[in-house]
């Protein structure tokens, strides 16, 4: 075989992702689309898809909007030198900004509440990132709170970031995630769900997917009481509701138990292969529920959601020791 040859057939044999790239934060964005072909059995018919964010170089889908937030602070000049991005986080958003942040050179201060995952705090900490601690009573609302009078006291400390009001958190995924799932689905996407934290990913991704197919139907995702179990998640009538969020970008909301998302998160697991967080769970099970309604009605689909992060990111306990076991 002519060497000409040998190069066509490896290049063929190539995954999309084995690529030589610049920066890890060259990494972000792009995920792939998994098929859930056993969780399919629950709704015959229909098919079912992942965005598998936990391929991320942070691990999660926050990484799409903590680099652009990062990027389009340091293009319009209000990360400059010697000012720290300050932001609040329930833990993902803050392992994506200390990622990118030490790969951009910006030194980040994260508020993310006392009770967050220990694996969390972990992680964000071994960026080498500053942590200030909110109290765990008051949940994501008062690391908001706190972040923002961090902010007021020394405004030329920090530029806060405000994920949950900044433009640049759904845009991420109006230019990005939107965009990937019609290319990847060629444009057969019927629906989409995913769950509501900053809103950034439902609103951004609905927009772009409205557009590019008006008859794509977008659902959010809450968890049914204030004292749930699914991480990352929002119940909006309990909670500071974010400036981003825009009920007009959805078809309809799906009110999702702690147990249900917990339970599916288990089944990705044994079923899947997919060691992935809670509110993936919960994700998956709106798909879920989604396809049965359409196969109640007789009509197929193809339905889309988003896993959110990897499962070890819940495990207790994590540490990163300097020393070595042979």
């Amino acid at each position: 075989m002519d060497a000409p040859s040998a190069r066509t057939q490896l290049q063929a044999q190539l995954r999309p992702r084995a690529v030589r790239v610049d920066s890890i934060t060259d990494l972000v964005g792009d995920t792939p689309l998994l098929r859930l072909h056993r969780i399919e059995r629950d709704c015959p018919g229909v098919e079912l898809w992942a965005k598998a964010e936990f391929t991320n170089p942070a691990g999660s889908v926050k990484d799409r909007a903590a680099l652009r937030i990062v990027r389009e602070g340091l293009r319009s000049g209000q990360l400059r030198p010697g000012v720290r991005l300050l932001d609040s986080t329930s833990g993902n958003t803050g392992i994506a900004y200390a990622m990118v942040g030490a790969a951009l050179g910006v030194p980040i201060t994260l508020v993310m509440p006392e009770n967050v995952s220990v694996p969390r705090k972990q992680v964000s900490a071994a960026y080498g990132v500053e942590i200030v601690y909110s109290s765990p009573f008051e949940g994501s609302d008062g690391a908001i709170v706190l972040a923002k009078q961090l902010a007021a006291e020394q405004p030329d400390r920090y530029w806060y970031a405000d994920q949950y009001s900044n433009p640049n958190n759904p845009l991420a995924h109006y230019h990005g995630t939107g965009a990937e799932i019609w290319a990847q689905t060629a444009g057969r996407v019927t629906h989409f769900v995913t769950g509501i934290g900053t809103s950034g990913t439902v609103i951004g991704t609905s927009r772009r997917l409205h557009e590019l197919g008006p008859q794509v139907r977008c659902l959010g995702l809450q968890p049914d009481d204030a004292m749930h179990g699914l991480e990352g998640m929002k119940h909006l009538p309990s909670s500071i509701v974010p400036k981003i969020y825009d009920e007009a970008a959805l078809d309809g909301m799906i009110w999702m138990p702690t147990d249900e998302g917990w339970d599916m998160a288990e089944r990705l697991a044994h079923e899947e292969g997919l060691m992935v967080g809670h509110s993936s769970g919960g994700n998956v099970a709106g798909a879920v529920r989604v396809a049965r309604t359409l196969i109640a009605e007789g009509r197929g689909g193809v339905v889309v959601t988003v896993l959110c992060d990897r499962g070890d990111r819940y495990f207790l306990p994590l540490k990163w020791e300097r020393h070595y076991l042979w």
